[in-house]
């Protein structure tokens, strides 16, 4: 297990603390194949964290996203990032019988984090004890996105056109969709219907609050639609959403997978500093009703002069 110290450099809501990452922690997945690994990033100091459960998109693993994990981390948060099935690192072959149901093993990663957070505990030092188990939020980017949607009430539809098992979590009180996959259907390319039939979210389930983060420019080559597909999450579910568009951005939403990430072709320092103060205060707000963060931020990014996103609420 590799264990650093960090001290980030972006301060946001508050001068930032030193974060204990250590990797790899290893949970028990009997049924999975192999165990789960996960990366564990939180505050050196302080107490009653509040728990943010990170599911990547596709191909990538616990080791990306260094510039949200790293960053809520160091203004209060524990941070935990499983290393799903298909990632890169683990090169799980096509033809793998577990390759149908990736999907649905994403989902139990999350839950499974939440199943042993005891283990997640004893396993970085001096973290024990420190965790707010009544204050959980699910957060994750493309794919992952739609993985942390299964935990706040989104339903896969099944294949005769039912509404899907309910998969959602009650001891999740918030989440962050970031880039999250629309609607499926007829709004689904030929590959994408053909390939990735578990792309075929139902939302009107999905109560639990959360931000959806969409980039207005957006194209995805698997949809017919533009970037408005990938505002499905708020417009298609029950109230208690928030949505922040990103002007100009892309699927990297600006960079957020990480610094000099040859698959983000909007790199954008100052959009990713914005998508970390307003998730950081949204979750803050979420799980936290004292708060009064997110209507701060939402206020300041109107008030700019030349304002990178726009904020909607329902």
């Amino acid at each position: 297990m590799s264990r650093s110290v960090i001290a980030p450099a972006h301060a946001a809501q508050g001068a930032p603390i030193p974060v204990l990452s250590a990797r790899p922690v290893v949970l028990p997945a009997p049924g999975r194949g192999e165990d789960l690994q996960v990366r564990v990033s939180a505050p050196a100091a302080g107490r009653d964290l509040p728990i943010i459960v990170f599911s990547h998109g596709f191909g990538w693993s616990m080791d990306g996203y260094d510039p949200l994990a790293g960053f809520w981390a160091a203004h209060g948060f524990a941070v935990v990032q499983p290393t799903h099935l298909d990632s890169r690192t683990l090169n799980l072959p096509p033809d793998d019988p577990r390759t149908p149901l990736i999907w649905r093993f994403r989902v139990e990663d999350l839950k499974r984090v939440l199943d042993h957070l005891d283990l997640v505990e004893a396993a970085v030092p001096g973290l024990s004890g420190r965790l707010d188990r009544s204050r959980v939020a699910v957060a994750g980017h493309s794919w992952g996105a739609q993985t942390a949607s299964m935990l706040l009430g989104a339903r896969i539809v099944d294949p005769e056109g039912g509404p899907g098992q309910d998969l959602s979590d009650p001891r999740v009180k918030a989440g962050v969709l970031l880039a999250a996959p629309g609607r499926g259907g007829a709004d689904l390319t030929p590959f994408a219907a053909e390939h990735m039939p578990f792309m075929n979210p139902d939302f009107s389930h999905m109560t639990t609050p959360a931000l959806v983060v969409a980039g207005d420019r957006d194209q995805s080559h698997l949809s017919v639609r533009g970037p408005d597909w990938f505002t499905d999450p708020y417009t298609l579910s029950p109230g208690g959403k928030s949505l922040l568009t990103l002007f100009g951005a892309e699927h990297g939403l600006g960079g957020i997978v990480g610094r000099d990430v040859t698959e983000t072709t909007d790199e954008n320092p100052e959009r990713v500093a914005l998508i970390q103060r307003l998730t950081t205060a949204y979750l803050r707000s979420a799980l936290d009703p004292e708060y009064s963060g997110w209507a701060a931020a939402r206020a300041a990014l109107l008030e700019s002069a030349d304002p990178l996103g726009r904020v909607d609420s329902d």
